[in-house]
């Protein structure tokens, strides 16, 4: 039996096209009139993902092409948003590859791919930006094709279609050189290569795999149906990751319709919906039969690899800037956070006031960082730690393995200070007019290692790591070298004195900026 939908996830690597092109699709299916204002970017609605141009959390969009719904996914490209990667991969059918024609695979991609080929994914290359200057679009696919390989994918994986275009430009076809009017093309392929959704009927089997938060209704389950039909007000058992059941009833029932949801009295299996209903779920759970309730394999998470202290305000300042400055609203949103960000851990510690908050690395950290202060919380953060693993009695570590794209001029000073955070070089070979560099390095090692390298090559050169495994400790890392400037008085910073001692040091502060005593307001030139 036929379902008629395919469900397909999209990898790519950050700034690699990715959204541009399901807007592209919206607008080709039509889920726009012509003269909507709907602005770029529709997919990341969230606006650090806007600014940042990185996709933190996975979206899903519907749209009917030829009779067929192709319901896409959208998966974050970084290795730190690896816990929304595998799960949305349990719900998709075959994954949509966009690498970009002039860079090819990147590490992020990698990691995302490795997911995708281990679950026996079919995959789609697009090599996209093949209007940019200087590309190389066969190259880009023999990169990919040497990736796969690479990461043991079978012959039929290996067999995958590609498909070449510029989304920016609006179209797509089967060769760099043959420019086409839209990009029906890519949808065809996606028609022609990528399985229908198996449509198994039997007793109800439908996993949930990720979360939506509404403030009228609250928490919302979204899911696949891989078996059975789940209907309006249906009676079902909840199986828990631990095996226990819990006898529920599924209220309100909606499929993904464009970019929103519509309402339905049922759902075929082989499509993603979402429900309401159901009390204390958690990702991983199975919605099951009644009456015979059989679990799905749990979904397995990567483990955090980096933690952080998150403590209230206890500054000069308290209450100046933010509405939520006590421990209980701190508690209620780091606990809201671990609903939804499967990635995340939060311990409680000694104190009421403190929380131990888990993570994937610093990225994923600081977009919790960013995102609960711009929701009006004020809070305290510890250093970041590395997570220590004790294995056989060894010390453990993460490690990270870290490229570098830098002009040739400045791959000396990269090398120079990726070895003071104790990195070891694998790789240095020419990319273009780049020197290309790959280093393992220890995951505390990466900390602060952004900004130096940015300043060191005048923001030239091009990062990006991913986890690679524990391995021993690597011995200490020699930390700040510069002293600090401390602020001896409270009240504002004035220009004439920040400017009279501009030769100490490098200041935090603006004029005008209110200060305390005690504050550290910049960094000193020498080390005492």
């Amino acid at each position: 039996m036929s379902s008629g939908i395919r469900n397909i996830a999209i990898i790519a690597h950050v700034d690699h096209g990715k959204t541009t092109l399901v807007d592209k699709i919206l607008h080709t299916c039509k889920l726009f009139r012509d003269n909507q204002e709907t602005g770029e970017l529709i997919l990341d609605n969230n606006d650090l993902e806007r600014e940042r141009g990185i996709t933190i959390l996975a979206k899903n969009v519907s749209v009917m092409y030829k009779g067929n719904k192709i319901n896409i996914i959208d998966t974050p490209g970084h290795a730190d948003f690896g816990g929304e990667v595998e799960r949305v991969l349990n719900m998709a059918d075959g994954v949509l590859l966009l690498v970009d024609a002039f860079e090819g695979p990147m590490p992020q991609t990698r990691f995302v791919t490795q997911k995708a080929l281990s679950q026996g994914k079919k995959a789609i290359l697009v090599v996209n930006k093949v209007d940019k200057p200087n590309c190389t679009p066969e190259e880009a696919m023999e990169a990919v094709f040497e990736l796969f390989f690479n990461l043991g994918a079978t012959e039929d994986q290996l067999n995958f279609p590609t498909v070449y275009g510029s989304s920016k430009q609006g179209w797509m076809s089967d060769h760099w050189n043959n420019k086409t009017e839209d990009i029906t093309h890519v949808l065809d392929v996606i028609l022609q290569h990528i399985p229908e959704a198996p449509a198994r009927e039997g007793t109800l089997q439908l996993q949930i795999t990720s979360l939506d938060y509404s403030s009228y209704i609250g928490r919302i389950a979204v899911g696949r149906v891989f078996r059975g039909t789940i209907k309006e007000n249906m009676p079902v058992s909840v199986v828990k990751r631990d095996g226990r059941i819990v006898k529920s009833r599924i209220k309100e029932l909606f499929i993904f319709d464009g970019l929103g949801k519509l309402k339905v009295a049922e759902v075929k299996p082989g499509d993603i919906c979402a429900f309401t209903g159901i009390e204390g779920f958690e990702i991983g759970d199975t919605v099951a039969d009644f009456e015979n309730p059989e679990g799905l394999p749990a979904i397995t998470i990567d483990e955090p690899t980096m933690s952080m202290l998150f403590t209230i305000n206890t500054s000069p300042f308290f209450g100046k800037d933010g509405k939520f400055v006590t421990s209980r609203h701190l508690r209620d949103r780091l606990m809201k956070e671990v609903e939804k960000n499967l990635a995340m851990r939060v311990e409680e510690t000694s104190s009421p006031d403190s929380y131990m908050v888990f993570g994937r690395g610093i990225l994923h950290l600081s977009i919790l960082i960013e995102t609960m202060r711009r929701e009006g919380y004020e809070l305290m953060l510890g250093q970041p730690q590395v997570i220590i693993k004790e294995i056989d009695g060894v010390k453990n570590e993460p490690i990270e393995v870290l490229t570098v794209d830098v002009p040739e001029e400045s791959s000396g000073k990269v090398i120079e200070l990726v070895s003071q955070k104790k990195g070891e070089m694998l790789i240095m070979a020419p990319k273009g007019d780049l020197i290309h560099m790959e280093f393992e390095i220890p995951a505390r090692g990466l900390i602060g290692l952004r900004n130096s390298v940015l300043t060191a090559t005048a923001g030239e050169a091009i990062m990006a790591h991913r986890f690679k495994a524990f391995e021993p400790w690597k011995g200490t890392i020699p930390q700040r070298i510069a002293g600090v400037l401390i602020s001896k008085e409270r009240g504002s910073a004035v220009s004439y004195a920040i400017n009279k001692l501009q030769d100490r040091g490098r200041f935090f502060v603006d004029p005008g900026e209110e200060i305390y005593t005690g504050m550290v307001i910049g960094e000193h030139i020498r080390p005492d």
